[in-house]
């Protein structure tokens, strides 16, 4: 059993000071407000929020940080540099990389992450050994790194509309859905991970196979790469005259259980779609904005009934504060307007619908019975000095997180990673292995 109390916590009311939070097995057990901290009872300063959810992650894209800007170009030539990044993969560099970059997600607040995982085999597509060995590295990366996992098995045979896998590809590869879902379905969950699955894109999964995916995902987390390019959007419409999202739902991809990850480029129908199938819609937009993808219609989606949530995918940066910031931001470039998302809803977005959609329904929100996930925000920082802790996620950076519990244990304080001491030259190390 632990005790934490909470100079100000972001209950599902609203903010409320004074709050004393108990928990045991992983769970919250008491959620009460109180005049002092009661003796033995941790002190977490400022304002505390549920954990975040980083709903779309590529963990071993954040070696690309800082690598891919010398020459511009676009999505497709940046493409490039991301597989000569993924030929240098194997189960044991991945696994110490995937646990830097999950120690830097727990440093900003993130409680559970959704890995949206395709380096399935050896360069050239041979099985290793254990057939799933490259998952199994991150299943371990995540549990040393205190955070929990959703391993979204991705579904990758080929490399456009009627194009076989291009020799970089081979490892992506299971050579047919079946096979996907076999190997999949060889994976346990455990305490620390759920076993979801994901369509890389219309492009990569043929037309006749998408239903068997959607059928080895057997209500399990779903989600898909859509609509993130014009050049999909075409190639889509030359192939077979529908829409990626049309396609999709032609297939029964379409559901509560799926995830549209980026949604950027869409139609009116599009956007109905998502919204009567309840769909939900997972942006990204920092690597939105990085890779010069586009602004996708947020406030559409949700209004149509697609859930949002916020993910870090080639981690540009590693801050759920400024994805959803951005989400705000990018919405006021597009529209001219403010206001466009409450702080309320985009906390909603980074936590419980984020969550949901990474299969964990009983986290998100400081409640009896929810996952004892906190973050602790301090407000006397130069960026937060002055602001309302309601409008927090408005003003903070990731820098500003303090503490960060997860399932009632403490993961980082005070800034520092309580298991893996700094992890800035944790990341370098790692980063450098897997370039040498």
């Amino acid at each position: 059993m632990s005790s934490y109390w909470c100079e100000q916590a972001w209950l599902p009311g609203g903010v409320t000071s004074g709050v004393l939070i108990r928990t045991e097995d992983g769970l919250f057990t008491e959620v009460s407000t109180v005049d002092r901290p009661p003796l033995g009872a941790r002190r977490l300063p400022g304002v505390v929020l549920p954990g975040f959810a980083n709903a779309h992650s590529h963990a071993f894209h954040r070696a690309l940080r800082g690598r891919t800007h010398g020459d511009g170009g676009t999505f497709w030539t940046w493409r490039e540099g991301m597989y000569a990044l993924a030929a240098k993969l194997n189960p044991d560099n991945y696994r110490r990389l995937a646990r830097a970059v999950y120690a830097e997600m727990a440093l900003s607040g993130v409680t559970a992450v959704g890995e949206f995982h395709y380096v399935h085999h050896a360069p050239g597509g041979k099985p290793y050994r254990d057939p799933n060995a490259m998952g199994e590295a991150l299943r371990q990366a995540a549990a040393e790194a205190g955070i929990r996992l959703t391993l979204l098995d991705t579904c990758y045979l080929s490399a456009g509309f009627g194009a076989p896998l291009a020799p970089e590809q081979l490892r992506f590869g299971d050579g047919d859905a079946a096979s996907w879902a076999a190997r999949v379905a060889a994976m346990p969950e455990d305490a620390n991970t759920r076993i979801g699955a994901a369509i890389h894109s219309v492009r990569a999964v043929p037309r006749d196979q998408l239903a068997d995916v959607v059928a080895g995902a057997s209500g399990r987390p779903l989600h898909v790469h859509l609509s993130e390019q014009p050049a999909e959007n075409e190639a889509c419409q030359a192939a077979h005259g529908l829409t990626p999202a049309e396609l999709l739902h032609a297939a029964g991809a379409l559901s509560p259980h799926t995830t549209a990850v980026h949604a950027t480029h869409l139609t009116p129908g599009d956007i109905a779609l998502l919204g009567e199938t309840g769909t939900g819609s997972c942006f990204c937009p920092t690597t939105e904005a990085d890779l010069a993808d586009g602004i996708g219609p947020a406030r559409e989606l949700a209004d149509a009934g697609s859930p949002l949530s916020l993910g870090s995918d080639q981690h540009a940066v590693n801050d759920p504060i400024l994805e959803a910031r951005a989400l705000e931001h990018h919405e006021r470039l597009r529209t001219g307007q403010r206001g466009r998302f409450t702080p309320a809803e985009l906390l909603k977005a980074s936590t419980v619908d984020g969550h949901r959609a990474l299969g964990w329904p009983d986290a998100g929100q400081i409640a009896v019975g929810q996952r004892a996930d906190l973050v602790a925000l301090r407000l006397d920082s130069v960026r937060t000095a002055g602001c309302r802790p309601d409008q927090v996620l408005l003003a903070a950076t990731a820098s500003d997180v303090d503490s960060v519990v997860n399932g009632g244990q403490m993961v980082v304080r005070h800034g520092e990673h309580v298991r893996l001491g700094p992890v800035g030259p944790l990341l370098a190390k790692a980063i450098n292995e897997v370039w040498a």
